[in-house]
């Protein structure tokens, strides 16, 4: 096995190096944002394939994530829990599209004013800093490093494989200007006893319940780079999430957070000579996180 060099410590990142060590390659992560800086850290990170494209292939990786997640969360210290929840629809609609990466969907009846259908369904659910921490002990578990570095381009060595798992930054290192920002905005509230999650899809709100917090989104404006929380935004989150569980109101707000997902018409994964891309997750790095890991491990195979 040869020595592999993940650019990105990002969730997509940290799961490809952790797949790649154990496979018996020596990697080391480098990146200029440490995994608590990432846009990862930011994500209420339920599991669901949001913003990401092609609809096969992101099935597919989905459905992997999934049963690796299901596993995780009898691990302490993962930050991985298995939570029953909803997806409430305005109108009646088919089936999504990913639904043969859920072990079971069921259509929901009790359901909010104002909604005429809805699928319920167990998806995990990634408290992501606990999660974030808990990778990096593993990439450390298993030998492999991991280092702030400020790279101008990906590394061109003899002998080194390189995943390019930069998320928005592949823009730069992979010249792909198809690489854009979707700034999402949240706001963390206290706890309130809810052991349930609450997508709207359609209005992208969702309330997403952690072990000692509750995460409340959200936004998808396209093009934007600011990372700086809007006032009036975050109202609206609040006023949105409070009228889809009214049992949020008066709960204390804890932060407030942004963050840029890597878009992209397509999620790209493959291999070109040394170098194997894995970039594009748009709202969905958690969700293909380990879908991908796996497929990046595979086409390593062979390297030096």
């Amino acid at each position: 096995m040869g020595r592999v060099l993940v650019v990105g410590a990002g969730v997509v990142g940290l799961s490809c190096a952790v797949r790649l060590l154990e496979a018996g390659h020596r990697v080391d992560v480098v990146a200029r944002d440490l995994p608590m800086e990432t846009t990862s850290a930011v994500a209420a990170a339920l599991w669901y394939p949001y913003l990401a494209s092609p609809h096969d292939r992101v099935t597919a990786w989905a459905r992997t994530s999934y049963d690796v997640f299901a596993g995780l969360a009898a691990e302490p210290g993962s930050g991985v829990r298995m939570l029953t929840g909803t997806e409430v629809l305005r109108e009646r609609q088919a089936d999504p599209w990913w639904a043969a990466a859920v072990p079971q969907l069921d259509r929901e009846t009790a359901l909010p004013p104002g909604y005429d259908d809805g699928w319920t369904f167990v998806a995990p659910v990634v408290d992501m800093p606990v999660h974030l921490r808990w990778l990096t002990s593993r990439v450390e578990e298993l030998g492999g490093t991991l280092t702030r570095m400020n790279l101008s381009a990906l590394p061109d060595s003899e002998g080194v494989l390189v995943v390019n798992a930069t998320g928005l930054g592949a823009r730069h290192f992979a010249s792909d200007p198809a690489v854009r920002p979707v700034r999402g905005q949240v706001v963390v509230v206290e706890q309130t006893g809810l052991e349930r999650w609450l997508l709207d899809g359609a209005g992208l709100t969702y309330v997403v319940p952690r072990t000692r917090e509750i995460v409340l989104g959200g936004t998808d404006l396209e093009g934007e780079w600011s990372r700086t929380p809007d006032p009036a935004t975050a109202e609206a989150i609040l006023h949105r999430a409070c009228a889809l569980v009214p049992e949020l109101e008066g709960a204390k707000v804890l932060r407030h957070k942004v963050g840029l997902r890597p878009a992209r018409p397509s999620v790209r994964v493959e291999r070109l000579g040394d170098v194997i891309h894995c970039y594009g997750h748009g709202g969905a790095g958690v969700t293909l996180a380990w879908g991908c890991a796996q497929e990046v491990a595979c086409l390593a195979e062979g390297a030096a």
